[in-house]
């Protein structure tokens, strides 16, 4: 069972639906992180049985499709297995709509999805002999050759989602932690036999990711040795020779925090910055970091710049409110920024000002985000 959603807990900024979805529709940062991963395609060097991606946290899934899209033209004929870990019930089933279309464009696709810890989900396989006996491993195999088809077994998945994607709070920070540990292994019924030597199974755990991608894994004000031993490092350890991390968060340095700024002048959302993280990696990693290449990158190469969509009349000397909204949306989910002090903000209104002034003066609303690369030898 789940715990009891009237109780208090510390606040998670990813728990709030309707932040999320608005900033994802409003916001191209999902586009422009997929296609920055598409950039590492080129460099890396897919063994037999095929090429492997693990997404470590896939959000609705819109970052993995498109990544997908770019796989297929780059590698058309080559099989592909795909991991992702997701925590949210709701953004797997969006997922899951995002889908059918990729299982028809490139059949030799083996796709894992599960709610595992980072340090289990990369081999789909639970760290304790507890959660190993209790772990739920569920093959779908999908029968037809369309979309359509495909689509409707995986909307037929409601029930099975329901039970086994729940999930209760860490006592100690709020985290959502799984109630059940859960693969959901989804194929072609018609590739079975060409995907033998793909297809996951229980128990026989195996990483040797070709491309790892690590966007936004954390809470921003976290500091860099949390990240690092619970995230950074087991992604790591995941690659195979020549594979590549990509890692991405927040930075700053843009309008959205200058919004911020206005309302709370002393706010620093963005603490750990990349060198700080790729630092804490080294020195994690002991005599092993012999074994990577570990790139912080110069500042005009690892800048990601992503926007909120506006029609070019919409900034003016009256912007709509549903604009306003939206950016003043996108400013504190980016910052992470609690409901409480929200809440306090919105019954003046300043925060309506402070948004209208900053796009005013910069014509619209961007943001920052900065990237690194891990390596292995």
């Amino acid at each position: 069972m789940t715990a009891n959603p009237t109780e208090p807990r510390p606040f998670r900024f990813y728990d709030n639906r309707q932040k999320y979805l608005t900033f994802v529709t409003t916001c191209d940062e999902k586009w422009q992180v997929a296609e920055r991963a598409r950039r590492e395609l080129d460099g890396l060097r897919p063994q037999p049985p095929a090429f492997r991606l693990f997404d470590a946290g896939i959000g609705d899934g819109t970052v993995l499709a498109n990544l997908l899209r770019a796989m297929h033209q780059r590698f058309p004929t080559i099989p592909f297995f795909v991991a992702g870990k997701e925590i949210s019930l709701e953004d797997i089933r969006l997922t899951l709509d995002k889908l059918p279309d990729r299982l028809v464009e490139h059949p030799q696709t083996v796709i894992a999805l599960t709610n595992l810890h980072y340090n289990e989900a990369p081999v789909l396989w639970p760290n304790t002999t507890e959660k190993q006996e209790s772990l739920v491993f569920r093959h779908i195999e999908l029968t037809g050759t369309g979309s359509h088809e495909f689509g409707d077994q995986l909307r037929n998945l409601h029930d099975f989602l329901t039970e086994n994607w729940q999930v209760r709070p860490s006592e100690k920070t709020g985290n959502p932690l799984y109630v059940t540990p859960t693969v959901l292994v989804i194929h072609r019924t018609d590739q079975r036999f060409a995907l033998d030597a793909v297809i996951p199974r229980p128990g026989e755990p195996r990483a040797e990711y070709d491309l790892v991608i690590a966007s936004q894994p954390w809470r921003s004000r976290v500091e860099a040795e949390f990240k690092v031993k619970r995230i950074l490092a087991p992604l790591s350890g995941s690659l195979r020779s020549h594979g590549v991390l990509l890692g991405i968060q927040s930075m700053g340095h843009d309008p959205g925090l200058e919004i911020i700024h206005e309302i709370w002048p002393d706010e620093d959302p963005f603490p750990v910055d990349r060198h700080e993280l790729i630092s804490a990696l080294r020195a994690e990693l002991g005599d092993e970091v012999r074994d990577y290449d570990l790139m912080a990158l110069p500042d005009a190469q690892s800048q990601l710049r992503y926007s909120m969509h506006t029609l070019p009349t919409e900034i003016g000397n009256i912007i709509g409110t549903s604009t306003l909204f939206a950016a003043w949306n996108a400013a504190i989910y980016v910052a992470q920024i609690e409901d409480e002090r929200v809440e306090k903000v919105a019954i003046s209104g300043d925060y309506l000002d402070a948004t209208t002034a900053v796009l005013q003066r910069h014509g619209g609303l961007w943001f920052n985000d900065e990237t690194f690369v891990v390596r292995r030898h």
